[in-house]
């Protein structure tokens, strides 16, 4: 039997640092990469608070990475966006979003740190809004106290909507689909042929009235 590879430290470092260089939207060794027995630490500073998620989330999906220490943290260049600037290109940002039902939107900015709050009927809207948020120029952090609407239905019910929709969407691999809702948090298992199939899968759930989270769990063919 074969062994398993293993990847050294300076391998994966070498992997993280590639990987980011691939993505247009960071600069050339924007900020610094180390790695320690498989845990990788992001340091330095980037332009946007964007970046210090999308940063995280590609040296997370390395393989041999056992964790990401993430001390990064933003600063903008040039003239610096005052409270004010960045809470009217957030609610720019919110209004111009088809998914994001603004006037259910509250936020607050102070020092840079953007704080969403209020009340949606979907968690894709809650998505879309922290999205669109984190994206302007100025945040420097963001908290998520966005809330999902109380249950319009039960589990029960959410779970035969979700499985009408996938025999919509999906319908040969709908049925090797299993779905299960718990206090509206949805579990998706089995194998499905693609990975579109996958997307479609969890696009589905979220877009199911009173579903909180959605745990994709889908292996894929291709």
């Amino acid at each position: 039997m074969s062994g398993v590879f293993v990847k050294t430290d300076a391998q994966i470092r070498d992997d993280v640092i590639e990987e980011i260089e691939r993505d247009p939207r960071f600069e050339p060794a924007e900020f610094g990469v180390e790695v320690d027995d498989g845990i990788v630490t992001l340091d330095g500073t980037v332009s946007s608070y964007e970046k210090v998620l999308l940063a995280a989330d590609t040296a997370a999906a390395i393989a041999g990475v056992k964790g990401v220490a993430n001390e990064l943290f933003v600063r903008a260049r040039g003239t610096l966006a005052d409270d004010a600037a960045i809470a009217t290109g957030i609610r720019s940002a919110l209004q111009a979003d088809p998914l994001v039902p603004d006037e259910k939107i509250e936020l607050i900015v102070r020092d840079g740190l953007a704080t969403l709050g209020g009340n949606v009927g979907y968690a894709y809207q809650r998505r879309a809004a922290v999205d669109s948020a984190r994206r302007i120029y100025g945040v420097k952090a963001l908290h998520d106290e966005i809330l999902v609407a109380p249950k319009a239905q039960n589990d029960e019910d959410a779970k035969r909507e979700i499985e009408a929709a996938l025999r919509r969407r999906i319908p040969s691999a709908a049925r090797h689909i299993s779905v299960d809702v718990h206090e509206g948090v949805v579990t998706m298992k089995g194998n499905v042929q693609y990975f579109t199939e996958r997307l479609q899968a969890e696009k589905a759930a979220w877009m199911t009235e009173s579903v909180r989270d959605v745990k994709n769990l889908l292996t894929t063919t291709w």
